[in-house]
């Protein structure tokens, strides 16, 4: 799809500049890795073994590892690799836990790491129907991103967006144990996962998510292992997340304070101890009825106005 910049009334191409090396794209991403994907830089061209990482980086919010892979050849199989440098790094957690330990001067451990929610993220100019076709299974953990430079220095990073098959990657024949087995221990998250098929935090969900994507049908779910996050599309933040609670939802707003927002009922709470967990001030909004709903749809409306204001659309 082109890209045009508006000039005196008039729409004029911007002509794209591709990189000239693999290295320049990862470099620049690596230095805003925390912009682009919300992640903090750990490692680059890190070695396990006898094979190389690109760049190591690791998700605060989901106490997880991503690997990031930079592509420039389309011929490369999207399973095959992703599988190798997954089952590479839950062969050796202890590694990869001592290599973030010793670049950011911490004391995690094994148990520390939500190894569940381990990713890999492609990164390449493009990709072809079939390699966009590989991701397309029940909890694949992969992710496809085109990152195009153009004139003016400008950048977009794109994320290749899949319809999920109800199919899982365990059922297809012809893959190694290696891959069954990484597979069966990495986990991409459902709603059904967080709330069941029925009881009263799904019904008030049903309502609450009908209601979000009539006003914003824009956003896209994003469920995690213990919330279900809003995010709009090719943005790694979640405006906010959505929990279960023993008699209903709550709701989390993410890098907010209890004072950001118009509260007439002074229902707001803060999350406690946020940004010792998710290095964030949080803000929550319990849901227990129809009413909630429509009270929460007043602070969900703020929210999204603040990051819209924020981080743009």
């Amino acid at each position: 799809m082109p890209t045009f910049k508006k000039q005196n009334g008039k729409l004029l191409q911007v002509k794209e500049n591709a990189f000239k090396k693999e290295k320049d794209l990862q470099e620049l991403t690596e230095k805003n890795l925390e912009t682009i994907f919300g992640l903090q830089f750990v490692a680059t061209e890190y070695q396990v073994q006898n094979l190389f990482i690109d760049t190591l980086g690791y998700d605060l919010e989901n106490k997880a590892f991503v690997i990031i892979e930079y592509k420039r050849d389309r011929s490369f199989s999207i399973v095959d690799q992703g599988f190798s440098y997954l089952s590479l790094m839950l062969n050796n957690k202890a590694e990869f836990v001592l290599e973030f330990n010793k670049q950011k001067k911490a004391s995690l451990n094994k148990d520390d790491i939500d190894w569940t929610q381990s990713r890999v993220i492609f990164i390449a100019r493009s990709f072809t129907t079939h390699q966009q076709n590989a991701v397309n299974f029940k909890n694949m953990p992969f992710e496809l991103w085109e990152a195009v430079q153009f004139e003016s220095d400008l950048i977009q990073y794109r994320r290749i967006e899949t319809t999920q098959s109800v199919e899982s990657l365990t059922q297809i024949k012809n893959i190694t144990s290696e891959t069954q087995k990484a597979a069966k221990e990495v986990k991409k998250y459902t709603e059904e996962d967080l709330l069941g098929k029925d009881g009263e935090s799904h019904d008030l969900h049903i309502l609450l998510k009908e209601q979000i994507l009539q006003i914003h049908p824009d956003l896209v779910v994003n469920p995690k292992k213990v919330y279900i996050g809003y995010q709009i599309p090719n943005n790694w933040r979640n405006i906010f997340n959505v929990l279960k609670i023993r008699d209903g939802l709550r709701i989390d707003f993410t890098r907010s304070k209890v004072k950001d927002f118009d509260d007439p009922q002074k229902r707001l709470k803060p999350v406690k101890r946020s940004r010792d967990y998710f290095g964030q001030d949080m803000t929550m909004l319990e849901v227990k009825n129809e009413k909630d709903v429509r009270y929460a749809m007043l602070i969900i409306q703020q929210a999204y106005d603040r990051f819209i204001k924020e981080f743009g659309s």
